[in-house]
């Protein structure tokens, strides 16, 4: 296993913003993964495990310990079964899998990142879940060191949560997702904006052409990643949509003068959207703070305008946090992972 010393972040991430991580490791198997933590652990270095480095704000000041670059790859199939390693780049299996004819993943395509980096956010968009598709997690148990495959049931999914990045975090390293699809598939076409790319349609679209619409929507909100566009430069959606009680719902709705937009949630519960609570509160496309602001194409994706810090960025998030809260008495939860 090869490791690194004083490897610089910035490049690593797509926020481009962190200092050096005093050493990285970018282990391509199994054993690599151990023998990774087995070299953090007789140093008493602190671990991080990054994937693909889209959901994650690097301090300026770097990493005192050792990142993990998880490298693992391969795709195995049995019939509507994938079973696919963690360093796998997520839009290309997307793409591979659509392209087979397999659908439950097809509004998912565009997302930057690892398939190992998907449960632990539950990754969703457009209507789906990696949650709705998932069968088992296999991971490395960092309490007894040994892998072990977590069937779905075991890995608390929710909103954007999971066991990974809640009761559980730092217990578990991915190395290997497994997928069950759909086969035969007709498309997912719930949400109103991807509706209305095939309005005109008499045909119901195939998997590939919503996927590529996926695409495209997200492009035109600067949430696709594409080298030397700048509001690319981002984390995609800085904030969760909050989910709230029905009856505090209506209370943000008096405060906005308005129905504010909603979307369904659990029972009694809807979902609000943050970049709308952040448009009312006085954040819009292109707002500019410093180095930092928010995207010209969507008010979620909070940028690097060019030389950032870390520390540019959360200024910008807190103020956005404060008058939100101000406002509607809603404390949003950022997405991103802080990373020093």
């Amino acid at each position: 296993m090869l490791l690194r010393e004083y490897v610089p972040l910035a490049p690593l991430t797509t926020f481009g913003i962190g200092g050096p991580a005093r050493w990285l490791a970018e282990p391509d198997s199994e054993d690599s993964v151990v023998e990774a933590v087995s070299f953090a652990r007789k140093r008493s270095l602190p671990l991080f495990v990054l994937g693909g480095g889209s959901n994650v704000l690097a301090s300026d000041e770097g990493f005192a310990g050792l990142v993990l670059r998880i490298a693992l790859r391969g795709i195995q199939q049995d019939g509507n079964h994938f079973r696919v390693a963690a360093g796998e780049g997520w839009d290309a299996f997307v793409s591979h899998a659509v392209g087979l004819g397999f659908g439950g993943i097809e509004c998912l395509a565009g997302i930057p990142g690892t398939v190992g980096g998907t449960p632990v956010q539950n990754v969703g968009a457009y209507g789906q879940e990696v949650s709705d598709t998932i069968v088992a997690v296999r991971v490395l148990d960092l309490k007894s060191l040994t892998f072990t495959e977590l069937p779905a049931s075991a890995c608390g999914f929710s909103y954007r949560r999971s066991i990974f990045n809640s009761r559980q975090q730092q217990r578990f390293i991915v190395t290997r997702v497994d997928f069950r699809l759909r086969t035969a598939a007709f498309p997912v076409i719930s949400y109103p904006e991807l509706r209305s790319c095939f309005q005109d349609r008499t045909q119901p679209p195939t998997l590939g052409e919503v996927a590529a619409a996926v695409r495209e929507i997200r492009h035109g909100k600067g949430m696709l990643i594409v080298p030397g566009e700048d509001d690319c430069r981002s984390a995609g959606s800085f904030f969760k949509n909050p989910i709230v009680a029905e009856s505090r719902y209506e209370e943000v709705s008096a405060v906005a003068g308005y129905p504010a937009p909603r979307f369904t949630a659990a029972r009694g519960f809807v979902k609000i959207p943050a970049a709308w609570l952040l448009e009312e509160s006085g954040f819009h496309k292109g707002f500019m703070m410093g180095n930092a602001g928010i995207s010209s194409r969507h008010t979620l994706a909070l940028i690097n305008r060019g030389g950032a810090t870390a520390k540019d960025i959360l200024a910008l998030r807190d103020r956005i946090i404060d008058a939100v809260e101000k406002k509607f008495e809603i404390r949003l939860d950022p997405e991103p992972v802080w990373l020093g």
